[in-house]
């Protein structure tokens, strides 16, 4: 089957997906949409032993996407930069302090938290893991992934500093829990490839894990800064929205090709290209007919993606190896992870709401709101072929699809009745 061939198949069943969640189920598009995925896998699963091959012929397609491919090496540098040049560096500025804790110090703390927990649950269910092997399960599934959360946050009134934190987290953290696992995945001895090219000269070398981090976080920073300069030159001396638009595009994509191929960060890459071109871009280099021209553009790739992603997630279940002692173990994650959440939210949180004023419920609305995604699936996948993999998997689609589901529909309850409450 050809790519365009595969990628028609996928358009076509998310907006179907996503017009049957409109008439009928009336959820935020991307949850609407994933919840159909989920339960027409769940149906072919159910039906497969009296269907024709149908759960077969499915189960092939879905096989034929590389889904990290797909998202951690396309989708991404989409989705990072679309939600990047909407964010304001004022509100950053403001809420720079947490915004830096919660996405570098809870990332880090989570992994470490996560994959303790996670190795001593697995060792007492009898699934015993390498440490380090847990320690990537903690440092996949710790990025938090708002999109499906922001909608409703905007449709109850959530505070601007708490959406500035919320969005500024998710967007660094992402870079960062990448880097972090690739790190971790070197170390673990996984991927005899990317260690033969490491810097790593021992097995836990911390001087040189401080400089692969400082080289990978460190050169993403230069990169984008020139990068996002120079096209900002270029948006200064033309007058044409269309042309304007294939520069934004030539940006996301080139850069984060760029910063992937020199093995930086291209996450953080993009993100802080697409801040520099929805700021000082926005205001010194874009007229209002421009400016209205590539907000609808990126507005459109981010929505579209969007659903595809989910879309993709909730088909992967079909692919998913189900073995009843990881699903338990999946289910004893999702505690695992929420608690870990909040324990960090609030160990950053809580001080910094005695000395600077905070919204209303902020520790509870963060603790609830940091919803898991398909970067942390794609990491998952990303794993060597084997048991362990297949055991991380699992845990991570337990996790991410109870995150989704239940809070990214309980969220709105969360948010208004923490508008009620007082910090915490």
């Amino acid at each position: 089957m050809s790519i365009f061939s595969l990628m028609s198949i996928l358009i076509t069943l998310a907006a179907v997906s996503s017009y049957f969640n409109y008439r009928y189920i009336k959820l935020p598009t991307t949850i609407g949409v994933m919840l159909v995925a989920l339960v027409a896998s769940l149906i072919l699963i159910v039906v497969s032993p009296y269907s024709d091959g149908l759960r077969d012929e499915a189960t092939a397609l879905v096989a034929r996407i590389d889904f990290n491919q797909v998202v951690l090496h396309g989708m991404l540098a989409f989705l990072l930069f679309a939600a990047a040049i909407h964010v304001k560096l004022d509100n950053l500025r403001k809420e720079w302090l947490p915004i830096a804790l919660l996405a570098v110090v809870g990332t880090l703390m989570s992994t470490f938290i996560v994959g303790t927990l996670t190795w001593l649950v697995l060792d007492w269910m009898g699934l015993s893991i390498p440490f380090l092997h847990a320690l990537l399960f903690g440092a996949l599934i710790s990025p938090t992934d708002p999109i499906a959360v922001v909608a409703i946050m905007k449709s109850v009134g959530v505070s601007e500093q708490l959406e500035s934190q919320i969005a500024g987290e998710s967007l660094f953290n992402d870079g960062l829990g990448v880097v972090v696992f690739l790190v971790l995945l070197q170390l673990s001895g996984l991927d005899a490839a990317a260690a033969e090219g490491s810097h790593l000269a021992s097995p836990i070398d911390a001087a040189a894990i401080g400089m692969l981090l400082l080289k990978e976080v460190g050169g993403a920073l230069l990169l984008a800064s020139i990068a996002g300069y120079l096209t900002y030159q270029m948006l200064k001396r033309v007058d044409n929205y269309q042309v304007e638009v294939l520069l934004t595009l030539a940006l996301a994509m080139g850069l984060y090709a760029l910063a992937d191929s020199l093995h930086l960060s291209a996450p953080i890459a993009v993100v802080v290209a697409g801040l520099f071109v929805g700021n000082h871009g926005w205001l010194f280099a874009m007229s209002d007919k421009t400016r209205e021209n590539v907000d609808t553009f990126w507005e459109l790739i981010d929505e579209i993606l969007n659903v595809v992603l989910f879309l993709l997630i909730g088909l992967e279940l079909l692919i998913l190896p189900i073995e009843r002692a990881w699903l338990l173990a999946g289910a004893l994650a999702i505690p695992i992870v929420l608690a870990t959440r909040g324990f960090c939210v609030s160990i950053i949180m809580g001080p910094l709401s005695r000395v600077t004023s905070q919204s209303p419920g902020v520790i509870r609305i963060l603790t609830w709101g940091g919803l898991r995604g398909g970067i942390s699936v794609a990491m998952a996948l990303s794993l060597p072929e084997s048991e362990l993999r297949n055991l991380v998997l699992t845990l991570t689609y337990c996790v991410v699809v109870f995150s989704i589901v239940v809070q990214g529909l309980t969220m709105g309850k969360v948010i208004r009745l923490s508008g009620k409450s007082p910090t915490r």
